[in-house]
């Protein structure tokens, strides 16, 4: 369990990330890459990927020996570059403390690049940073456009039941299993119970998109008000398998052809057309991607038109 203690002025210093950040966006994505799926999606979307990461994305593993990664990765700039400075500028201090904490639990001794971390040599951190913008432009950079509208819908809802509710029951809305009993947010977390107290700093919201664990906070040292990554709904659906195939064989290769298709707006009647089959047909097939959230459907008088969302652009996007 995860309990966020609040003061009345924690409660007017939330803030929602306006943008996502790349850096807290990657390491979810490789959360959710190195571990274990059952499912088809996940697993075969896991293996294509593994296997196009570049060699100079492989020291990255060299941070995680125990499945958790240093703090001082925990960055939250929403440009690139900005991130990438901001963890090469991390104290030395917090760096020692960081790989020390994650190297207690492996059997192994850190490799000499990442002993270099802790002495601050410039080429150790380069290596880092070449590891990091390697994993960022394989693995999120082709999708990062649709990152940003999903994040953008998810700000949306969240203002939207702000401007309804107030900011106590917008928080509870994050995720399915908050509560907010008096002044404590109470959240699915880890064992033991992890505690921390805003003490009027307020609270970073960040929206992740890539994963659908358990809500991750960030308490930084210097101060600064703490960030909550949270997975936003589901998480994107990655790509069944590296060819066409596999996609086509998971939703159906008329429901691919038209996801493909309302990359642009379609009647039903068009769809139909498009397709080579009948309105009603199309109809069921418009049906089935809406309720999966792939696309959107909009009524004007008697005409009804269909579009793709930016979740079913990703979708399509992972395919190749």
């Amino acid at each position: 369990m995860i309990r966020i203690h609040f003061t009345a002025a924690d409660f007017a210093r939330v803030r929602f990330a306006p943008r996502p950040a790349p850096l807290q966006e990657l390491h979810a994505t490789l959360s959710t890459l190195l571990a274990r799926h059952d499912g088809l999606l996940l697993d075969r979307w896991r293996r294509r990927l593994l296997r196009s990461l570049p060699a100079a994305a492989a020291p990255l593993a060299d941070l995680v020996p125990a499945g958790a990664a240093p703090r001082f990765l925990d960055v939250y700039e929403d440009g690139l570059g900005e991130a990438l400075d901001a963890v090469r500028a991390a104290p030395r201090r917090l760096v020692g403390a960081e790989l020390e904490r994650v190297y207690a639990a492996s059997p192994g001794a850190p490799p000499p690049w990442v002993r270099g971390l802790r002495r601050g040599d410039a080429e150790a951190w380069d290596v880092l940073g070449r590891a990091q913008r390697a994993a960022f432009e394989t693995v999120l950079g082709p999708v990062w456009d649709v990152v940003r509208d999903l994040h953008a819908a998810e700000f949306a809802r969240y203002a939207v039941a702000v401007a309804e509710g107030g900011v106590a029951p917008a928080l509870t809305s994050l995720l399915p299993a908050a509560r907010l009993t008096a002044s404590t947010l109470e959240l699915p977390g880890p064992a033991p119970d992890e505690e921390v107290s805003l003490d009027g700093r307020g609270l970073i919201l960040l929206p992740t998109f890539h994963w659908t664990g358990r809500p991750l906070l960030c308490r930084p040292p210097d101060g600064a008000p703490p960030a909550l990554t949270y997975p936003a709904g589901p998480g994107l659906p990655p790509s069944p398998s590296g060819t066409p195939d596999g996609l086509a064989a998971l939703l159906g290769r008329t429901r691919l052809d038209a996801l493909l298709l309302l990359s642009d707006e379609h009647s039903t009647s068009g769809l139909a057309r498009r397709l080579g089959v009948s309105n009603a047909t199309a109809s069921a097939h418009a049906a089935a991607l809406r309720a999966a959230g792939l696309i959107t459907t909009a009524r004007t008088g008697r005409s009804v038109t269909h579009h793709r969302t930016p979740l079913g652009t990703l979708l399509v996007s992972h395919r190749t």
